[in-house]
């Protein structure tokens, strides 16, 4: 046990790091793996824990057992593995690396017989990863659609309701495509841990509709290029057919299994600050939102503790998971932690005792290489001092300009895990 006073910073960066270890894709997978099949052993999927995943899956499998595949990942995260082939591509806007890729993933899942096993392996990221367009569509609609509902605010779960339905392998279609029984094992990047809405669902039933995506689209004031929306269109007049439903035959044979969650990190960093002598109160697993609004509700909380103890004493970490959103109407750089951070600096400024922490799982905060910040006591009057104007920045979606300036962002390089992002309010006496 050492003194949280002593270093606030270190302590917090600590916590993310034990956040991070619980769902460590070799620590989580191995515990899940069936024994080799009569057939082959075939290893397909997608994510930003994908090669992790592949790697975890060789070193516990048979030597004497057989075992091939291809999964795809983003840039920059792949691993050195020997039977699984690992491919990088592009991400969160897909490419043609990625296309040839995951028409391979496609190809191999249909050479697979009933003696055979297919374990796919899914994560966060795995939707732009696995970009096979539906049949009438190229990969520059998948791009455009993707870029405008990256930056709409929209949840994830609605976003890849579309993705799922101008797709030729997600939503259940990666299942449908093999003959062989099927585990998909899950990492979860999303609220509520449904594995048909985890990288789009490759391996579940999907319960939504062409309609649906045209919902969406609508309601976010989506301008899709013709042929998506054509193709949309066609498929909620009944001309195309649907992504597989609940209660389709073909799930007889599939396992859908997520085996790491938001809730595994946040109580990773709990026990963590359990270890080092310090309370911690968990505000939930599954935090939506905007990022600029989530930050002023938590900072309202903190107001709480700070002036009345209530509805716990400090010295306290209050943290929290899921994944918030940012609608974009600035030109700025950083991602939905720093935003939240920012917004919170500004909430919670003239507190002496409030420290905090905002970092994405995956080691990448929004489009820039860092994993999230840290924001202290001085954060913003150190910005101020350099001639930020830390409010400003925040309406330009710019708070990465302000963690920059400071010296408060914190860099990991990819995690190769992902399970949403994780905050933590520090408050010290």
């Amino acid at each position: 046990m050492t003194d949280f006073r002593m270093d606030p910073r270190g302590l917090l960066v600590r916590s993310f790091t034990a956040a991070v270890a619980a769902a460590d894709p070799l620590v989580v997978v191995p515990p899940h793996l069936p024994p080799p099949p009569k057939g082959r052993t075939m290893v397909l999927g997608a994510g930003k824990a994908a090669a992790a995943m592949a790697l975890a899956i060789e070193q516990a499998w048979p030597a004497h057992a057989p075992l091939a595949g291809l999964v795809v990942t983003r840039y920059n995260h792949g691993l050195l593995t020997n039977r699984v082939k690992v491919i990088e591509a592009g991400h969160p806007v897909p490419d043609a690396t990625g296309e040839r890729a995951a028409s391979e993933v496609l190809k191999l899942a249909r050479n697979l017989s009933r003696d055979d096993l297919l374990i796919a392996v899914v994560s966060g990221g795995g939707s732009s990863l696995l970009s096979v367009p539906a049949e009438g569509l190229s990969l520059a609609d998948l791009q455009a659609v993707n870029r405008k509902l990256l930056a709409c605010g929209a949840p994830v779960q609605e976003m890849n309701i579309v993705r799922k339905h101008l797709s030729g392998i997600l939503g259940g279609r990666l299942a449908a495509a093999c003959k062989a029984p099927v585990l998909c094992l899950i990492i979860s990047d999303v609220t509520g841990d449904a594995p048909s809405s985890i990288a789009s669902g490759p391996c579940a039933p999907d319960e939504s509709t062409f309609a649906d995506a045209l919902g969406v689209l609508a309601r976010y004031e989506i301008n899709a290029p013709a042929a998506a929306m054509e193709h949309l269109k066609k498929g909620a007049r009944g001309e195309i057919a649907e992504t597989p439903k609940p209660g389709d035959r073909i799930f007889a044979r599939v396992e859908n299994r997520v085996i790491a969650t938001s809730q595994n990190a946040l109580q990773g960093a709990a026990g963590f600050f359990r270890d080092q002598g310090l309370a911690c109160a968990v505000l939930g697993d599954s935090v939506t939102g905007e990022a600029s609004q989530v930050a002023k509700m938590q900072a309202a909380i903190a107001r709480q503790v700070i002036r009345y103890a209530q509805p716990w004493a400090s010295p306290i970490a209050l943290v929290s998971g899921g994944e918030c959103t940012v609608t974009v109407r600035g030109r700025g750089r950083g991602g939905r932690c720093s935003e939240f951070l920012l917004s919170l600096g500004l909430e919670v400024e003239g507190a002496p005792q409030a420290w905090a922490l905002a970092c994405d799982t995956d080691g990448i905060d929004g489009s820039e290489d860092n994993a999230g910040a840290v924001l202290t006591p001085d954060t913003l009057a150190m910005a101020r001092g350099q001639g930020l104007d830390p409010r400003a920045l925040l309406l330009n979606n710019d708070a990465w300009a302000v963690f920059n300036a400071t010296g408060d962002l914190v860099v990991t390089g990819p995690t190769r895990t992902n399970v949403n992002d994780y905050r933590v309010i520090l408050l010290l006496n």
